[in-house]
């Protein structure tokens, strides 16, 4: 499963794009339960932000789903922070 985060917005206005390949890794199934419940929460899309706040474009397995600050579940903010963390 290929997951890919871009992050926009901000106070700088700096985009972010990280992705990560869950293919062989011992976690994948864990990767793989919260990309499917945060693809689920995702809007088809963009959502309007908040002054300052990011957007997200979540992509996972080629279905892209829209979300922003300050409105994103819980299963989204922890799937975007690892992405953001672990990807390249």
């Amino acid at each position: 499963m290929r997951i890919q985060v871009r992050r926009t917005g901000g106070f700088a206005g700096i985009e972010r794009v990280a992705e990560v390949d869950t293919s062989g890794r011992p976690d994948a199934d864990e990767w793989h339960a919260l990309a499917e419940e945060a693809v689920r929460d995702g809007r088809g899309t963009p959502p309007v932000g908040v002054p300052d706040g990011f957007q997200y474009q979540l992509t996972v397995d080629g279905k892209t789903v829209y979300c922003a600050d300050p409105r994103l579940t819980e299963p989204q903010s922890k799937l975007i922070s690892r992405v953001l963390k672990e990807g390249a």
